[in-house]
């Protein structure tokens, strides 16, 4: 081999090397952080992509559940924590990890933009409200009509002997907009009042599903006449297309936000502290004005086609506190009394 071609294979070597050293080092420098999370399995990959625009060196792990199971699973974990961050679990949950100290305090850069209502309260905050989702009831009025059934008006009028089996609802034990329904049954009704108008309404339910969405696509689908849900998902069904009347019961609706935070001890503390701070983000609220209409920041929200124009103002005064502290309690309730009636996991 001349010394000529020897210098070019040779070059050519290092360069090689180097390239693969170069992409090794990349490598290196990407972090990824596992994210849980019950955000919507469709949106995950459009969160995640326009995250990466602005942090293309962080890659996000997610594990994706109903907030019931996630809840659970951090719960589980909380003496060998898995996760590093919650991204979009709801807030009574995430009150629940801040009660057993499993939650890193810290104010996300720009939190000062946020309604307060969407902040924990304490300094530095140890969550951080991305959007509220709000109780409705979806009902289908072409199926009603085979039934002859009438529209309900108020949450007492679901008790009705005319409404049996053709009622579904989420298991609040799976879901988290089953778990603000009877949340606030209990705070609008009080704790024998609400367990009183649960016994009644469970001899109408078909059964209860382990998602918080699928009443009203059960419903929109005409699979059930009247689908307990959260009102943003009766809108985008009606806006497809689907004969939907959405229902604000008269004494009110039960509410609850999803929110973000970072898991104590994780090992990748910088990093999770730069997705805390783009989750609260103009450009991230953006994005959760596509699946919600109640947003953090104010001034972003866009009106929804459909949505309910009384809805804001019947949403209860919620009592988070209440509902995280006694979660544990009426979930076991709960399930003692009406559990038969949950379709299968899976």
């Amino acid at each position: 081999m001349s010394f000529n071609l020897l210098k070019k294979v040779l070059a050519g070597a290092t360069a090689g090397l180097a390239a693969l050293a170069f992409s090794g080092l990349s490598a290196q420098a990407e972090t990824e952080l596992t994210v849980y999370t019950a955000v919507e399995a469709e949106d995950l990959k459009k969160y995640a992509a326009k995250f990466n625009e602005d942090h293309p060196d962080i890659k996000i792990k997610w594990v994706r559940d109903s907030t019931g199971i996630v809840t659970a699973k951090l719960l589980a974990e909380k003496n060998n924590p898995q996760a590093d961050v919650v991204w979009g679990l709801a807030a009574t949950s995430l009150l629940l990890l801040k009660s057993e100290g499993m939650l890193e305090p810290y104010a996300p850069k720009g939190v000062e933009k946020l309604d307060k209502k969407f902040v924990d309260s304490s300094n530095p905050p140890t969550w951080t409200g991305m959007d509220a989702w709000v109780a409705a009831v979806c009902y289908n009025t072409v199926e009603a009509k085979k039934h002859n059934l009438t529209p309900p008006k108020s949450w007492k009028d679901l008790t009705k002997p005319m409404y049996k089996g053709h009622v579904i609802m989420p298991n609040p034990n799976s879901s988290g907009t089953g778990f603000l329904d009877v949340s606030s049954w209990l705070q609008m009704f009080g704790e024998d009042g609400g367990w009183k108008f649960m016994d009644a309404l469970h001899a109408n339910i078909a059964r209860y599903t382990h998602s918080g969405s699928k009443p009203c696509k059960l419903a929109a689908a005409g699979e059930i006449p009247i689908g307990i849900s959260f009102a943003f998902r009766g809108a985008k069904s009606k806006a497809a297309g689907a004969p939907l009347e959405i229902i604000v019961p008269e004494e009110g609706v039960g509410w609850d936000m999803e929110a973000t935070a970072i898991i104590a001890g994780t090992s990748k503390l910088d990093a999770a502290k730069k997705l805390v701070d783009w989750s609260i983000t103009r450009k991230a609220n953006e994005m959760y004005n596509q699946g919600y209409a109640v947003v953090a920041m104010p001034g972003v929200a866009k009106p929804v086609e459909h949505f309910p124009p009384n809805l804001l103002e019947k949403m209860i005064e919620n009592d988070f506190e209440f509902a995280a502290n006694n979660r544990k309690r009426i979930l076991t309730e709960w399930q003692k009394r009406y559990d038969s009636k949950s379709e299968p996991k899976g």
